[in-house]
């Protein structure tokens, strides 16, 4: 495996509630990048806030199942597209944007993991995961991009 360098960027914002702490992060639709991007945004969006362990590993878990959403669903693994993920960090909660090249999808049309029929199916937790474990999900009109927000609690 050959190791990727993946660039954050920092930078302070304004917001409608307040300045706040942009982080972001471009990488390739290659799934060997999901684990340190992970790690690298999870550090980011963590170090000097009031974090708690249940906070660390929702935004784990998120940001894994939505970057490997927007590579392998997104952008169907084309290695001419990347993946961006920007979060806005104010003291109160983590909002994460991730956004493929891809066409995008209606989220409406995604069926419940959680039925009978589905519960044997390999695929298609992903939305459910990140539903589940967030306190906000919103999408894009075009459906490209994922809109997650989780509070500091």
């Amino acid at each position: 495996m050959t190791s990727l360098r993946l660039c954050i960027r920092r930078a302070p914002v304004q917001e409608p509630d307040g300045p706040a702490t942009a982080v972001t992060l471009r990488l390739p639709s290659d799934v060997d990048c999901i684990e340190e991007a992970v790690a690298l945004l999870t550090y980011h969006c963590t170090t000097g806030a009031r974090t708690s362990e249940r906070l660390r590993f929702r935004l784990q878990v998120v940001l894994a199942e939505a970057i490997a959403n927007a590579i392998l669903r997104g952008n169907c693994e084309d290695a001419g597209k990347c993946v961006e993920v920007r979060a806005i960090l104010v003291p109160t909660e983590v909002r994460l944007h991730v956004t493929d090249e891809g066409p995008g999808f209606d989220p409406a049309t995604v069926p419940d993991p959680d039925t009978p029929m589905r519960l044997q199916e390999a695929h298609g937790r992903g939305l459910f995961l990140i539903r589940h474990l967030s306190d906000a999900v919103t999408f894009t009109p075009r459906g490209n991009s994922i809109c997650i927000t989780l509070r500091r609690q």
